[in-house]
């Protein structure tokens, strides 16, 4: 599987990021212009955030998804009966925010957002004429008005022995939104699943972006654009006593932005998030 390594600054990036989105549902993306500090700022700051007690305090609302979600509401991925191993915060620019950090996971989002939404202009501008003609309106537009873009800061504790049988970090998914941009994490971990059903690791070197497909990008293309099955393993050996910090962005379009078939953004997340609450009523 060739998952492209693209360099933001070269002149066939564009085309290039586009073309491994085509093939894989993922690109790696350097010398971009997120800092790098500033990942490493939000790492150290949110790993010292959930090892205390104060996250409790920011308990996520049912009604907008917003605030901390713990490892006993941890989602537990569509075919699987096992929650996956992580807790997490949803950052949104109108939301709660933890007073124990500083604002740098928001500065980072704004940013973040900025890099997707060039990156979703190059899919635009490389996509072939009879797919481009599918969605509508421009990539780049569906996000005007959008307030669902969301920064998930991820923390994924140490692993002890002890785990529930068949329980991973993140068992295998795909995303609901348009694109996904995340930064390399502080451990390994990531793998993309290729058409034949084998697993590739996703390079983590510090400073890169991985960016994926998501279903509502794969739904508006007419699956051109495929939305990639990932996950992160278990590690094993010193590194299994380790945490892991991840910062995925999720571009999320305008609520009444069509995607297919007279699907609008908010009822194709409304069905995904109904798929993902019926799955974990299941019993186990």
């Amino acid at each position: 599987m060739n998952v492209d390594v693209v360099d933001f600054g070269a002149s066939d990036a564009p085309a290039a990021f586009t073309r491994s989105l085509r093939e894989t549902g993922f690109a790696v993306v350097m010398n971009h212009p997120l800092p790098h500090g500033l990942v490493q700022q939000i790492y150290d700051e949110w790993q010292a955030f959930f090892e205390t007690d104060a996250k409790y305090a920011y308990r996520y609302s049912d009604d907008n998804q917003n605030g901390y979600f713990g490892p006993d509401v941890s989602e537990t991925a569509k075919g699987n009966t096992v929650r996956d191993l992580k807790e997490f915060f949803h950052v949104y620019p109108w939301g709660r925010y933890p007073a124990e950090v500083s604002d740098a996971a928001l500065r980072y989002a704004e940013q973040a957002k900025a890099i997707a939404s060039t990156l979703l202009g190059w899919v635009q501008d490389n996509t072939p004429a009879d797919i481009a003609a599918r969605f509508s309106r421009p990539l780049p537009q569906m996000m005007d008005g959008s307030t669902r873009t969301l920064l998930r800061v991820l923390h994924y504790p140490p692993l002890h022995g002890d785990e529930p049988a068949d329980a991973v970090r993140a068992a295998a998914h795909e995303d609901i939104n348009l694109l996904t941009v995340l930064p390399a994490s502080n451990e390994a971990g990531l793998q993309v699943r290729d058409l034949a059903g084998g697993w590739h690791d996703v390079p983590c070197d510090f400073g890169s972006l991985a960016v994926n497909c998501g279903d509502m990008l794969a739904l508006a293309s007419g699956h051109h654009y495929p939305s990639t099955t990932h996950r992160v393993c278990n590690p094993t050996g010193p590194a299994a006593l380790r945490s892991r910090l991840s910062l995925p962005l999720f571009l999320h379009p305008s609520d009444d932005v069509v995607l297919a078939q007279g699907r609008t953004a908010f009822s194709f997340l409304q069905e995904r998030i109904a798929e993902l609450r019926s799955q974990d009523l299941k019993p186990t």
